[in-house]
C-alpha cells in the first residue's frame, strides 16, 4: 500500500468517463481512478484535480480517489444500458471485481408528467465494489483536496468507518483505514457474492449512506432508463445518438436549465501549449442546436428549461448581450490563471473563467433570433416582453453588422468582418422578419448585407465563400452557411464545400482555419466542424458521402461513446475539453438530417432550421410532442416507475 509515485501521468483523455447528477459531474480512468470531481455544480473548484496537475518533486499533485485492486490482469468497462451509471471490471490473479460509478439522481416523489425541474441529487458519488468471482483484495487510496485549486492536502481524521476531512467531506468506506502523507487507504478483502458500498458525501448526512447505497443504485439506473424511454427518434444510429443524448443530459445544470459545453477546464487544444479555456459555462450558441438535437429526440422538457434559462436569466432587453454566461445566467466571467498548476501533460496555464464572455462575435444575434423562430414554430407563443427583445436585436444588428468582430471561433486577433458573422446578421433580420413583420430597416438592411457578402465575401473561379471581407482562405464555420436559408447559387454553396476540403480537411477530421489568430500554438482538428461536413455534404446532394464520412465520425468515439472537442489527425488522439456538448448536439442533428435526406434528398435540407423541423413534423413523433409542450409550455415525460423517486427522509 506504498503511496503513488510522482508525477502522475494523465491517461489519454479518451481513457476517460463521466458520470454526474445534472448537477456535478466527474472523469472516471479507465484504471477506476477519479482524476476529476466538481462535486456539487460544474463550475465548483474541484475535489479531485488530478487531470490538471499530477504532481512534481516535492508536491502533491491534484488530488485523485483511486481503486487499486491486488493482481490485476485485465480491466475492460461499460456505461450500464441506456445510463449514465459506469462499470469497470477488473480480472485479479483471484477473482474478478466489479466497480459501480455513479451520482446518485432521481425525480422528487412531488414529481408529475408535467414537471421537468423536480429533479433530486443529494450530491454524493457511491463506489460500488462487488466481487464476482473468486475473492480479491482491494486498496482504495483517497487524496481530496481543497478551494482554490490547492494542491495541500486536507487533514483527514478516521472515525468509525469513515474518513472525515476538513470542510465537511467525508468518505464513508469501512474496511482497515490508514492515512498517511496526506492520503487515506482503505483495506478490503471480498469474496465472491459480497457488495462493498463507499460514499462520499459533502457535509454530515443524518445516516450512514451506506446503508442506501443499494435503494440508490436502483433508483439512479431507473432515473435515466426511464429518460431514455422517451427518445422518439427512429432514424439511423440510435444508439450512439441516444448515448449522445444522455451525455447532453449529464452535462445539464437541473436548477437552471443551462447547457455547459464541457464538464472540465484547460484541457488543451495541444499537448504542451496554452490554448486551454474553461468551458463549465452555457454558451448562447448552442441554443438553436439544442432546441434542433433535443426536439429532434423528443426531449421538450430538456429544451423548453434551457429555453426558459436563457429568457429568464440571460436575455434582457436594454442589457449587452453576451455569448456566454454562467450557470445561474452570470453575465461576468473573469478569467484568471492558476499558475501553480502544472495543467494536462504540462500545458499551461490551467484558466477559470472565460474571457470571450467580453467579445463582440455578430454571429450570436442571428443564433438567438433562429432560435426564437425555431421555438415558435415548434408552437411555443412569444409574449410581448420576448417579442420586444427580438426586435432591439435586429435593430441592434441594423446599426452594427458593418462592424468587424472576433467571430465564431473567438479569436484573440484583431477584429475582422467574418462572412459566417455577416450571414448570421442576415439570419437576424430575415428571422426578424418572419417573426414580426417586415420592417423596412430590417429588410433594406438585409439586403445591404447580403450585397456586401456577394460583393466582399467570395473569391476564386468559380467563386467561393471566404472567411473574411479581403480574404481569400476558407473557414469551416462557412459549412454551416448552406443551411441557415440565405438566397445564394448552389454553384456557391458547392465551391464552398469543395474549397473547405482542399484547405482544411484531413482525413475524415476538418480544421477550423487556418492563419493567425492572436494565439500561439497549434491545435488539433475539431469533431463538430467534421460533422458540420456531413451537414453541407447533404446541403449540396452528397448524400452518400455525408453517410459514409458520419460513420466513420461515429466510430472515433471513445469506447464508452463520448467525444472531446478535438481530435489531434496525427495520432488520433482526443485533444480539448471532454466531453463536449458541442460535439454531441452536432452527431443528433447530423443523424436527423441524414434521415431527413433520405426522404427527401437535398431539396429537404436546404432553407432554415424551422423549414427542417417542420418537415420532420411528418418523420419524427418527437417534433409533435415538442410542439404539444411547449404551446402548453409543459414538458412530456414518462415518469412512472416508483424505482425513479429519489427520497432521503
Amino acid at each position: 500500500m506504498s503511496p503513488t509515485a510522482v508525477p502522475y501521468d494523465q491517461p489519454p483523455i479518451a481513457e476517460y468517463a463521466l458520470i454526474g447528477d445534472c448537477h456535478g459531474a466527474a472523469l472516471v480512468s479507465r484504471t477506476g481512478a477519479i482524476d476529476w470531481l466538481a462535486l456539487l455544480r460544474f463550475d465548483d473548484d474541484p475535489t479531485f484535480f488530478r487531470l490538471l496537475d499530477g504532481g512534481q518533486s516535492g508536491d502533491h499533485g491534484g488530488g485523485a480517489w483511486e481503486i487499486l485492486p491486488d493482481g490485476v490482469i485485465e480491466v475492460r468497462r461499460a456505461y450500464l444500458e441506456r445510463t449514465n451509471v459506469l462499470r469497470t471490471t477488473f480480472v485479479c490473479e483471484s477473482g474478478v471485481l466489479e466497480v459501480t460509478d455513479f451520482m446518485p439522481v432521481g425525480r422528487t416523489r412531488e414529481a408529475s408528467v408535467h414537471d421537468y425541474v423536480s429533479l433530486n441529487a443529494p450530491g454524493w458519488v457511491i463506489r460500488r465494489l462487488e466481487c464476482t468471482e473468486g475473492r480479491v483484495s482491494v486498496t482504495s487510496r483517497f487524496s481530496p483536496r481543497g478551494p482554490g485549486f490547492s494542491k495541500d492536502p486536507l487533514a483527514l481524521v478516521v472515525e468509525e468507518g469513515r474518513v472525515a476531512a476538513a470542510g465537511g467531506l467525508m468518505l464513508w468506506c469501512g474496511g482497515a483505514i490508514e492515512t498517511r502523507d496526506g492520503e487515506a487507504l482503505i483495506r478490503h478483502e471480498i469474496a465472491a457474492g459480497e457488495v462493498v458500498p463507499t460514499v462520499l458525501t459533502h457535509v454530515m448526512p443524518l445516516f450512514d449512506p451506506r446503508e442506501r447505497a443499494e435503494d440508490l443504485f436502483r433508483v439512479t439506473c431507473a432515473y435515466w432508463r426511464e429518460w431514455t424511454e422517451y427518445v422518439r427518434y427512429r432514424g439511423p444510429y440510435l444508439e450512439c445518438v441516444v448515448r449522445s443524448a444522455l451525455a447532453l443530459k449529464c452535462l445539464t445544470y437541473a436548477p437552471t436549465g443551462a447547457l455547459v459545453a464541457a464538464a472540465t477546464t484547460s484541457l488543451p487544444e495541444e499537448l504542451g501549449g496554452a490554448r486551454n479555456w474553461d468551458y463549465r459555462f452555457s454558451w448562447l450558441r448552442d441554443a438553436t442546436f439544442a432546441l434542433f438535437a433535443l426536439s429532434a429526440l423528443g426531449y421538450s422538457g430538456e429544451a423548453a428549461r434551457f429555453s426558459h434559462f436563457l429568457t429568464r436569466r440571460c436575455l434582457r432587453e436594454g442589457s449587452t448581450m453576451r455569448i456566454v454566461y454562467g450557470l445561474d445566467g452570470e453575465p461576468f466571467l473573469p478569467e484568471s490563471d492558476h499558475e501553480h498548476l502544472a495543467g494536462y501533460h504540462g500545458s499551461r496555464p490551467v484558466r477559470t473563467g472565460n474571457g470571450a464572455a467580453e467579445q463582440r462575435q455578430l454571429d450570436v444575434f442571428g443564433e438567438v433570433l433562429d432560435w426564437a423562430e425555431l421555438r415558435h414554430a415548434l408552437g411555443a407563443e412569444l409574449g410581448p416582453d420576448e417579442k420586444a427583445l427580438m426586435a432591439s436585436i435586429a435593430d441592434h444588428v441594423c446599426l452594427t453588422w458593418h462592424l468587424p468582430d472576433q467571430g465564431l471561433w473567438e479569436m484573440r486577433c484583431d477584429p475582422r468582418d467574418f462572412v459566417q458573422g455577416k450571414a448570421m446578421a442576415w439570419v437576424t433580420l430575415d428571422r426578424a422578419v418572419r417573426l414580426l413583420g417586415d420592417r423596412p430597416l430590417w429588410r433594406e438592411n438585409r439586403d445591404a448585407i447580403l450585397a456586401a457578402i456577394r460583393e466582399k465575401g467570395l473569391a476564386g473561379d468559380p467563386p467561393h465563400l471566404v472567411q473574411s471581407f479581403g480574404r481569400t482562405e476558407t473557414d469551416a464555420a462557412l459549412l454551416q452557411v448552406p443551411l441557415l436559408g440565405l438566397p445564394l447559387e448552389k454553384e456557391i454553396y458547392e465551391a464552398t464545400v469543395r474549397k473547405v476540403e482542399e484547405e482544411l480537411k484531413v482525413g475524415d477530421l476538418v480544421y477550423r482555419y487556418r492563419g493567425a489568430d492572436g494565439l500561439s500554438g497549434e491545435e488539433g482538428a475539431f469533431m463538430i466542424t467534421s460533422f458540420w461536413l456531413v451537414e453541407a455534404y447533404l446541403a449540396v446532394g452528397r448524400g452518400e458521402e455525408a453517410r459514409e464520412l458520419f460513420e466513420r465520425l461515429v466510430a472515433r468515439a471513445n469506447d464508452v461513446g463520448l467525444y472531446a472537442e478535438e481530435i489531434d489527425p496525427k495520432t488520433g488522439g482526443f485533444l480539448g475539453n471532454f466531453p463536449q456538448a458541442f460535439t454531441h448536439l452536432s452527431l443528433i442533428s447530423s443523424a436527423a438530417l441524414l434521415h431527413l435526406y433520405e426522404a427527401g434528398g437535398a431539396e429537404a435540407i436546404r432553407g432554415s432550421n424551422t423549414d427542417r423541423a417542420r418537415r420532420l413534423v411528418g418523420k419524427t413523433e418527437g417534433f409533435r410532442a415538442l410542439a404539444y409542450a411547449l404551446v402548453r409550455n409543459r414538458s412530456v415525460k414518462l415518469f412512472s416507475s416508483k424505482e425513479s423517486v429519489l427520497t432521503l427522509d
